[in-house]
């Protein structure tokens, strides 16, 4: 069976401007096509996979806020979007996510599906790539965490729901609000984002759940980061 992945940020009840939430909706598919040509072209969804293929979006700024100003894409107080691309229906790609909503209950979020099998695929589902892709999300969203792992890892070592900035994925990030992250055991490397927050990559080499090495290792620095106070539920955004 395929292993499949995502990548996906998260914040809680920040309010924000259709507009405002545009304008990061621009530069996160602005930064996200650097990361990969395969993300350069985005479709709206459609009902077959050859009639959104004639529904092309620019991701620009302004398309955002056309998209937003449609009651289908509004959620309560925030907005809401999803795209996706690829050349055929066994290899594509997608992004979604929310903005805007002061709600306590529902967090916001930009959540990336993407390309698990074909040449596209093993050239995307990298270390390096994913936390591009993490990097990306936390300048252009500035969320509490993010994290890109397999479904199958999630589905295996979370026990009930998997709350938001409470389990340990590929690779992490930590807004500066969530804490310090400590040392951590080698081969896990730590990188800074601006001043915004930090990076965790736990393996070089794709993770994957069924990697006894992998899941041992996550389970080491899932303790160091839990003992460490980062590995909590999302808090409501500081005002001020």
């Amino acid at each position: 069976m395929t292993e499949t992945y995502y990548a996906g940020s998260y914040w809680l009840a920040r309010p924000e401007s259709a507009e405002a939430c545009a304008r990061r909706a621009g530069r996160f598919f602005r930064s996200l096509g650097r990361c990969d040509p395969a993300w350069n072209r985005w479709y709206q969804p459609a009902r077959s996979f050859e009639e959104a293929r004639k529904r092309p979006f620019t991701t620009d700024e302004t398309s955002f806020q056309k998209l937003f100003a449609h009651e289908k894409h509004q959620i309560f107080d925030g907005v809401k979007f999803r795209l996706w691309t690829g050349d055929n229906q066994e290899e594509t790609s997608s992004a979604g996510g929310s903005c805007g909503s002061s709600s306590l209950q529902l967090p916001s979020n930009c959540v990336l599906e993407p390309f698990d099998e074909g040449l596209v695929g093993e050239r995307i589902l990298t270390a390096p790539i994913m936390a591009e892709v993490l990097r990306t999300m936390a300048i252009a969203w500035d969320p509490e965490w993010g994290v890109a792992t397999s479904h199958q890892h999630l589905e295996t070592a979370v026990k009930g729901f998997p709350y938001a900035g409470t389990f340990v994925g590929w690779v992490m990030y930590f807004s500066r609000l969530r804490g310090t992250v400590p040392p951590l055991p080698a081969p896990v490397r730590i990188a800074p984002v601006e001043d915004k927050g930090t990076l965790v990559i736990l393996t070089p080499e794709r993770f994957t759940a069924a990697n006894p090495e992998h899941v041992a290792l996550a389970a080491r620095v899932h303790e160091l980061l839990d003992r460490a106070g980062l590995l909590r539920p999302l808090q409501p955004w500081p005002t001020g």
